[in-house]
């Protein structure tokens, strides 16, 4: 289906992380910072993507690492606490954790079944119907059991929409497969963008990303906007 888009003009297209502006910290099992009018990367995932067993033995040695390094992970700021430590013990959190966590997913785990191009299309749609209007979507890739999204919000709170996106596309989906249920992982992983490297870093990880989990043709879809930043 082709969506019909009216771009907004905005001051500053993909505008970033502001570290001289108030950030809004919310908080269910994971932190979400805030800041009007920025850009996030944002990954959603199938219930099913990683085993809950897999996924706590990751929660329990990221918890430790931080309380090693003197962060409480159970403070909704320990991102900023993160922040404060030396680039190259962040490089190594990353490492360990963000990594291996992309890996999970990469693996395939669950029944996958955004493989199917008909149900990988429900997303995409979503994900471009409001572009230009409630959000600036910049690139996107629907991989078999998750989505990676880089995107500017101009209209609309980032949890709101995340949800408003998720419901949808459950709702269309477990209609198309005969069931019901939960589909998506309750909670998705945000991070403001910070500043030119990391926005352009996201970009090739997301256009990457189906080459490096061994997808073919068909199995995902891959959006970029090309006047983006």
């Amino acid at each position: 289906m082709e969506v019909s888009r009216v771009r907004i003009m905005t001051e500053d297209l993909f505008a970033l992380f502001d570290p001289t502006e108030d950030v809004e910290v919310s908080r269910r099992n994971l932190p979400h910072w805030q800041q009007a009018g920025k850009t996030y990367f944002i990954t959603f995932r199938t219930a099913d993507s990683i085993p809950v067993q897999v996924m706590a033995e990751w929660r329990e040695d990221r918890n430790a690492w931080l309380r090693a390094h003197k962060i409480d992970p159970s403070n909704r700021n320990w991102r900023a606490s993160l922040g404060g430590l030396s680039i190259d013990i962040q490089r190594e959190f990353h490492r360990l954790f963000s990594e291996r966590f992309e890996k999970l997913l990469d693996d395939c785990h669950g029944k996958c079944v955004l493989r199917q191009p008909n149900l990988a299309k429900i997303v995409a749609d979503s994900l471009l119907h409001f572009d230009g209007v409630r959000y600036e979507m910049s690139d996107f890739v629907v991989m078999p059991n998750h989505v990676h999204l880089l995107v500017q919000f101009t209209a609309v709170e980032m949890n709101v929409q995340c949800e408003s996106w998720k419901h949808f596309t459950a709702v269309q989906i477990n209609r198309s497969l005969g069931q019901s249920g939960v589909f998506w992982q309750a909670e998705q992983f945000d991070t403001l963008v910070r500043n030119d490297k990391h926005f352009n870093a996201i970009r090739q990880y997301i256009a990457e990303n189906p080459t490096k989990a061994n997808l073919r043709q068909g199995e995902f879809i891959l959006y970029g906007r090309e006047d983006a930043r």
